[in-house]
């Protein structure tokens, strides 16, 4: 799929199964994975069929490796990060932001190729905003092309809202760093490109490079004057 058939594909499934439940989940549309806290929705589990069937019929030898999809079936993890071309998927990023009603939250997919992010796309779909990058090519919000160190930020403290929302706002310069002890890749793909590619960095505590297939145990992302 080109790049912006996948950003599409990721806005009308966000309009299709998303946004029409939020602020407007049912008590039955809610419920707790394994640990507690952590929640899953309807529209999880929606969106991600949706999206990954999308994928599937576009890449037929891709691997698509879906968060929702891994919490049911974990052995789902094995090898995928040496496969030859696949693509993880966040269908709802920032879940537990999205039951209580906040615009935080994100529809988000990576591509890799031998293990390596190539591309990605996040999309807000409650504040309307898209980001989309391509290795060695940029990173671009709504269009506009990003540059993490020329922003003037809101902020320059860390990150604490969720990937989907935190990458931006280091891409954008808005903060200045943030810190992850959980470095699932469907929650690090996608922002880790987008970062990288508009000057910052993403890697481990002692300036280990990040691959989703070998995240360190402890992942450090800055903006682009506060690097490694």
């Amino acid at each position: 799929m080109e790049t912006d058939a996948v950003l599409r594909l990721l806005q009308d499934v966000a309009a299709e199964v998303v946004t029409p439940r939020f602020r407007a989940l049912g008590r039955d549309d809610v419920s707790s994975k394994k640990r507690p806290g952590d929640l899953v929705t309807v529209a999880d589990r929606e969106a991600e069929v949706l999206i990954t069937a999308a994928l599937v019929a576009a890449h037929p030898g891709a691997v698509v490796l879906g968060e929702e999809a891994v919490a049911a079936d974990p052995s789902l993890l094995r090898g995928w990060a040496t496969a030859e071309h696949a693509f993880t998927v966040d269908p709802v990023d920032g879940t537990r932001n999205f039951v209580k009603g906040s615009p935080d939250h994100a529809v988000m997919v990576a591509e890799l190729r031998s293990g390596e992010v190539v591309r990605s796309w996040i999309w807000q779909p409650q504040h309307r905003t898209a980001y989309v990058a391509e290795r060695g090519a940029g990173a671009w919000r709504d269009g506009v092309r990003l540059d993490a160190g020329t922003a003037v930020p809101r902020t320059r403290g860390r990150t604490g809202t969720c990937c989907g929302v935190d990458y931006p706002r280091l891409a954008t310069g808005e903060a200045g760093w943030g810190v992850w002890l959980k470095t699932k890749p469907w929650d690090h793909a996608p922002g880790s490109l987008l970062l990288t590619e508009a000057g910052g960095s993403v890697g481990g505590l002692h300036g280990s490079a990040y691959r989703p297939g070998a995240p360190p145990r402890v992942l450090v992302a800055r903006s682009r004057d506060q690097r490694m």
